[in-house]
């Protein structure tokens, strides 16, 4: 059966964004970029909420073949292209979609089908409220949370509306250089 694994960048104060959606004050380099590369290379589904698709869809498939293309963005652009992308959302649908499948409804029983499916692990990026809709359904195996070294005061709350308890234990954690802390939780 293949993990659904959750990855967000937080504040120190459990925030994902800004009051206005803002991700400015998350830090990334190149330090983080390739420990996150070790992780998307064991997986072949990325799973996001609408907003986070269509943010994702507007930069990452053509953004390996820029001039000032990073080699973070040829890497990632590449992944990005030949992985499935699973989109939770009750306002698209899958017409002129590449590789790209739709769940509208049936949450628990769709994504389980998903897990059940050869394959790797299947990463959530972002997606802060699709992210919360997994959780409360109990579909996410293992948590990757970067704690950002910034505390906002205000934002979008990391875990808001959560319905039950999830027993977690530390399976890894990473410091980088930049002051970001990688927490990686399993279900206990």
């Amino acid at each position: 059966m293949r993990n659904l694994f959750f990855f967000m960048h937080t504040s120190l104060d459990g925030f994902v964004a800004g009051l206005n959606g803002e991700l400015n004050w998350v830090k990334v380099d190149d330090e983080i970029f390739d420990f996150v590369a070790t992780v998307t290379d064991n997986a072949d589904t990325a799973l996001y909420g609408r907003v986070t698709y269509q943010m994702m869809e507007s930069y990452w498939p053509n953004a390996g073949e820029q001039p000032n293309a990073t080699k973070h963005d040829i890497e990632h652009s590449r992944w990005y292209k030949k992985v499935s992308k699973v989109v939770l959302s009750r306002t698209i649908n899958e017409t002129g979609l590449i590789n790209t499948k739709v769940i509208s409804g049936q949450l628990s029983d769709n994504i389980n089908k998903l897990k059940q499916q050869d394959g790797k692990n299947i990463l959530i990026f972002g997606s802060p409220g699709a992210s919360r809709s997994l959780l409360n359904e109990g579909l996410i195996d293992e948590f990757w949370l970067f704690v950002n070294p910034i505390i906002l005061g205000q934002g979008m709350p990391l875990f808001k509306d959560i319905s039950g308890t999830t027993k977690l234990k530390l399976a890894a954690s990473k410091t980088f250089t930049c002051g970001v802390i990688a927490l990686h939780y399993k279900k206990a």
